[in-house]
């Protein structure tokens, strides 16, 4: 068997360590499977959706399910992830320059390297199913091109590819960038986070290569994580309401389906967590989700609120997007649409407040792989001046003596330590606090977030998204 067919661990090639065993006759259609893969895709390419929203509803509509699901999510994630990798090896099987193949067809042929380099499916099987796509898509005359290129594909193995396509003399960023599949720079921005541990970048992005796990929420007070793990879920390794779904659909599961729990990343719980565990004096009654959408930390933190008979005010300039949060808060939460950065509330009028800032989300390549393709190195450029003025208008909103979390789904450290410095800068009237330390009470085993006073969740460290966390508190009246 070719190396690059065999299951591998820890290396994070795209695909690599996820190999679902060849197709097998299920009564339905195999075109059906690769055709809902290929249209996930394109809407990716051409609608900017997400696949993890757009794919569930396409296989539940087009009633694939077990084996033939399972494939389908694969083909469609497992090429996303791969497309830097792949297009490289393509760029060499191509006697036309990619830039010039119809999207459609290079879509075909992504889809298809991906099944020859990164899967069990023999090759010519591989092939040939990709080849009857592109006939399906692009006509006969491209099916023959499509033939010819993915045969070339299928000539090496993977690992046989890398040794060809990687660059040599480019540099570190530009051959971790083919190797790993990500865009060279993210390659450098990741690498300048990790900081003195950039020696563990590679580890880094292959943890962006994985499918991550499905983590629930136990909401306190309406569901408790001994009732997930009875539904077959598994212990998590840090929140005290999360539980692992190893696998299988979680609206099966009645307590996602009644609205009791959800499906939350761990580091997206425990930032709320930190945020209702940081110390305050006084007053604790009134909390505040200022870019609440679509609603997973406000809907733990509505029912953390509720137990402490404190209510929640939840908030997102987009109509849909509030419409979202109301569904996952409980009834004692308040939802509104409204801009952060022009409130509709008056001063001081919170004792806690998270923000969690739009961002470029890099932290969540692994649940949105598609998403390192989307955007460029401007992209933080253009957040920047957004997520100073949340953070202002959120330092504005709490009380003197109140906290404030400053939350990114992204490690890049223009979008993180950079924007919290900046809008510090010259104020004597808030303190960071030890985010690091309120996490330890937290989740007693949790490290390697940082030394503080921030907090860094890594996806190779803690199998979480890279969530940044800030707690910042404003100085009482006698301070």
């Amino acid at each position: 068997m070719p190396p690059a067919r065999r299951r591998r661990d820890g290396h994070g090639h795209p695909g690599r360590n996820r190999r679902p065993a060849g197709p097998r006759r299920t009564g339905r259609p195999e075109d059906l499977v690769r055709r809902t893969a290929f249209d996930v895709i394109r809407a990716v390419e051409t609608r900017d959706a997400y696949a993890n929203l757009l794919l569930p509803a396409r296989l539940r509509d087009r009633g694939l399910s077990g084996r033939d699901a399972a494939l389908a999510t694969e083909l469609t994630y497992g090429t996303l992830r791969g497309r830097g990798t792949y297009d490289a090896v393509l760029a060499l099987c191509s006697d036309r320059e990619l830039r010039r193949i119809d999207p459609p067809l290079l879509d075909v042929l992504r889809l298809g390297a991906h099944q020859i380099l990164a899967t069990r499916i023999p090759p010519h099987a591989a092939v040939g199913t990709a080849v009857d796509l592109a006939r399906s898509v692009a006509g006969p005359g491209q099916a023959k091109f499509a033939n010819a290129v993915l045969r070339k594909v299928a000539g090496r193995d993977l690992d046989a590819w890398l040794a060809i396509v990687v660059p040599e003399g480019g540099g570190e960023a530009a051959r971790l960038s083919v190797a790993y599949s990500h865009p060279s720079w993210i390659v450098s921005a990741l690498r300048d986070a990790l900081g003195p541990d950039r020696g563990e970048i590679e580890a880094l992005l292959a943890a962006d290569n994985e499918r991550p796990r499905v983590t629930l929420v136990a909401r306190p007070g309406r569901a408790t994580p001994g009732e997930l793990r009875e539904a077959g879920a598994e212990p998590a390794p840090y929140s005290p309401y999360a539980a692992v779904l190893p696998e299988g659909d979680p609206a099966a599961i009645a307590a996602v389906r009644e609205g009791r729990a959800a499906v939350q990343d761990e580091a997206s719980q425990l930032v709320a967590l930190a945020l209702a565990a940081a110390p305050l004096e006084g007053r604790d009654a009134r909390w505040a989700d200022l870019c609440a959408g679509p609603g997973g930390k406000a809907g733990l933190l509505s029912a953390l609120a509720t137990e402490r008979d404190a209510r929640l005010l939840a908030a997102d300039l987009q109509p849909h997007r509030a419409a979202l949060v109301a569904r996952a808060v409980d009834d004692r939460a308040a939802v509104v649409a409204a801009d952060g950065t022009v409130p509709a509330w008056r001063p001081g009028a919170f004792d806690r407040v998270l923000l969690d800032v739009p961002c470029t989300g890099l932290g969540a390549l692994r649940r949105r792989p598609e998403s390192r393709w989307r955007r460029g190195p401007e992209a933080v450029a253009e957040l920047g001046p957004l997520q100073r003025g949340l953070l202002r208008g959120a330092l504005d909103a709490v009380r003197p003596g109140g906290v404030v979390a400053y939350v990114t789904c992204s490690p890049h450290l223009a979008e993180t330590r950079v924007v919290v410095d900046d809008v510090l800068r010259g104020r004597d009237d808030v303190a960071r606090l030890d985010a690091p330390a309120v996490l330890a009470g937290v989740a007693p085993g949790l490290t390697g977030v940082g030394e503080g006073p921030y907090a860094q969740f890594w996806p190779h460290r803690h199998g979480t998204d890279a969530m940044f966390l800030a707690l910042l508190r404003k100085a009482d009246a006698a301070g």
